[in-house]
């Protein structure tokens, strides 16, 4: 198998080998078809449809600051020649605010994405389908921002919304937006480790629990949260099957945009990623570490194609493949040292980690979740280590003060699983560990 072993643990494997996994050149990625494939059904302007995804694939064809500047200015224009009235013109402008903000986002502005989203949440008549996609991907921004209070408030805001206005009678795609807005809010509460509350957040109308085979599931964000759910309450058979289930593409197939319609770590590519690297991470949980490398392996040469080599998502797989190894050489007795240090020392770059030195663990810091799991990673491999036992304590030191999960201990998180009852679970989409 042609895995991230095979690629690092040949007979010339090295550090310089190691650094080189996350910034090897990519094919470019295949064109998106953000509104032909995912918003079938939906009242569109055509024009501005076929703007939208022409503006999404010129951002994304070189990946670089010219291209994405290219791709918004066309965006721009896209939007200030739409008219201003009719849901059709709102569902139009509600859309294009949607890949305005997904690009931004890809480009790390946070902020300026969460103003367009916002846009669209306080629009008066657009589609709710698409009002919804927009709150979803509020909370995820504000998630991933560690702004857990904001987001839980913005899920609450969604859910209040729709009973107000009883979209359950709106139509056929009811049952997906209300389930979108509970899953939304679902997310939030494994965020902060309240499973209790959660728990209800994945059960429909009679509190009956999902199956695999749940019109719910049709939605790849429900499905994935539902899956994370069930894999941080160690149901690990049907948190698989679920995994399995958004990998595999169901929502490609249901001609509806309540079901499909996704922006910035919401959107569909993020879920498929997501899900993705959340399987590959059960695998290793269960001990499975050559599917794990394979199912980790895909999702890091996916991540590198959809946002480029030096992105911090990258820096995010590249941390699950670091734990999966440290796991692996715990349970088999084997030493695989240099592979995880030389992933931690790549995967803390590309996440942009700040030094030691300097600001405090009270500054702000981007993805803190994953960098203290990192950096606590990569304590463990230096504590070994009896000359470099200083570096590794500081390490820790920063790691264990950065660390803010409430369902475990940054030492729990990095127990092998077999040892614990507890596993932590990376998400991609929102760069949180549940």
């Amino acid at each position: 198998m042609m895995g991230v072993a095979s690629r690092l643990l040949g007979p010339h494997a090295g550090l310089a080998r190691v650094a080189r996994l996350a910034s090897v050149g990519r094919p470019p990625s295949p064109p998106s078809r953000f509104l032909h494939d995912r918003i079938k059904g939906l009242d569109l302007n055509p024009v501005a449809s076929q703007m939208v995804d022409y503006a999404l694939n010129l951002a994304r064809s070189q990946k670089s600051d010219e291209s994405y500047s290219q791709g918004m200015l066309v965006l721009e224009q896209c939007l200030s020649t739409q008219p201003s009235e009719g849901q059709v013109a709102e569902n139009t402008r509600s859309v294009v605010l949607l890949a305005m903000s997904t690009l931004l986002y890809e480009r790390g502005n946070l902020d300026e994405a969460i103003d367009k989203l916002q846009s669209v949440a306080d629009l008066g008549n657009p589609s709710w389908g698409v009002k919804v996609a927009a709150m979803e991907a509020l909370v995820g921004l504000h998630l991933e921002m560690g702004q857990d209070d904001t987001s839980s408030v913005v899920a609450d805001k969604c859910l209040k919304l729709l009973e107000k206005e009883s979209v359950q009678t709106a139509g056929s795609g009811s049952s997906i937006i209300n389930t979108r807005a509970k899953a939304a809010k679902g997310l939030v509460e494994l965020v902060l480790g309240s499973f209790q509350s959660a728990e209800p957040c994945f059960q429909g109308s009679n509190d009956d629990k999902y199956s695999t085979g749940s019109i719910a599931l049709l939605n790849g964000n429900v499905a994935l949260s539902y899956g994370e759910f069930l894999h941080s309450t160690c149901n690990f058979s049907l948190a698989k099957e679920t995994y399995q289930k958004v990998i595999q593409g169901t929502s490609e197939n249901v001609e509806s945009a309540e079901a499909t319609l996704g922006a910035c770590n919401m959107a569909s590519q993020e879920v498929l990623l997501a899900a993705t690297c959340a399987l590959g991470q059960l695998e290793s949980h269960l001990g499975n570490f050559n599917d794990a490398e394979e199912i980790l392996t895909k999702a890091l040469t996916k991540t590198e194609e959809h946002f480029g080599s030096h992105h911090p998502k990258v820096g995010i797989i590249l941390t699950c493949i670091a734990l999966m190894f440290r796991w692996k050489a715990i349970r088999e007795h084997s030493s695989s040292l240099l592979v995880q240090e030389g992933l931690l020392r790549k995967a803390t770059e590309l996440l942009k980690a700040p030094a030691l030195e300097g600001a405090g663990v009270e500054a702000k810091v981007d993805r803190r979740d994953v960098v203290a799991l990192a950096r606590g990673a990569h304590a463990e491999i230096l504590c070994v280590q009896e000359n470099r036992k200083g570096e590794g304590e500081r390490l820790k030191s920063w790691a264990e003060s950065a660390w803010r999960n409430r369902r475990m201990s940054l030492s729990e998180a990095l127990d092998c699983p077999e040892s614990s009852s507890q596993v932590p679970i990376v998400d991609s989409r929102i760069c949180r560990v549940l």
